[in-house]
């Protein structure tokens, strides 16, 4: 039976996932779980992942969510995938499981928060809270600067201090990209001061095209279509 990844490739964690397989050849069915439709909460998804979210994946009999945990799997069960995504030396694998820790309650809560009381949450029927927004601003200009001062302190490419991509590059700037989203003036203003982060977010989408951006292109539409409502809703006060 082939893989199955269930996915919505405006998950940050589903991308992610969806480049890896890609890029290292592992063959795989997409499966498509809207989020706006809330298909993950649907009692068929819910058998594969009863936490009611997506990235997962069904492998024969064997299932598993949580995406840097099937990150781990993928790149142990399937043969070929290259060592340096996640490294057969134990002390380059703990500190990838340091990085990939640290991401869930650092960048990735105040990445999401953000991205969702700012854009997102409309396209789910909710109501934006600029309180929350705030604090997850805070938390992520903290987390943006943890990554230059700790991870791209040297002179590597990636967060392993190397010069090619470990599974936390890749799900760290998926995590990243989705502030795309945001207006251009708060993608500036929040990417701006950090360099190295920008150098790194190019290096990991350069050591993993085209995948990159074909797994992205759902977000980048989803961009141009928020740009383009913008654009109505101040002409249409005109």
């Amino acid at each position: 039976m082939a893989l199955k990844v269930y996915v919505d490739r405006i998950s940050q964690p589903s991308r992610a996932v969806l480049i890896f397989c890609k890029v290292n050849g592992i063959a795989f069915e997409e499966v498509t779980v809207t989020l706006s439709k809330r298909q993950q909460l649907t009692p068929e998804f819910k058998e594969i992942n009863p936490m009611g979210k997506v990235p997962a994946i069904v492998d024969g009999r064997f299932k598993l969510f949580e995406s840097h945990a099937i990150l781990i799997y993928l790149s142990c069960a399937f043969p070929g995938v290259a060592d340096h995504w996640y490294p057969a030396d134990l002390s380059r694998r703990a500190k990838i499981h340091s990085v990939l820790d640290w991401h869930h309650s650092n960048l990735r809560r105040g990445s999401a928060l953000l991205v969702f009381n700012t854009v997102l949450a409309p396209l789910f029927g909710r109501t934006p809270d600029p309180q929350v927004a705030s604090e997850a601003e805070m938390l992520l200009f903290k987390s943006l600067s943890k990554i230059e001062s700790v991870w791209l302190k040297g002179n590597g490419k990636f967060l392993l201090g190397g010069f090619k991509p470990s599974i936390a590059d890749l799900s760290l700037v998926c995590e990243i990209t989705q502030l795309q989203l945001l207006d251009e003036k708060d993608w500036n203003r929040i990417l701006g001061p950090h360099l190295k982060v920008r150098e790194w977010i190019e290096n990991t989408r350069n050591a993993t095209n085209p995948q990159f951006d074909e797994v992205h292109r759902p977000l980048y539409k989803l961009k141009a279509d928020l740009i383009k409502q913008g654009v109505e809703k101040f002409t249409s006060k005109m």
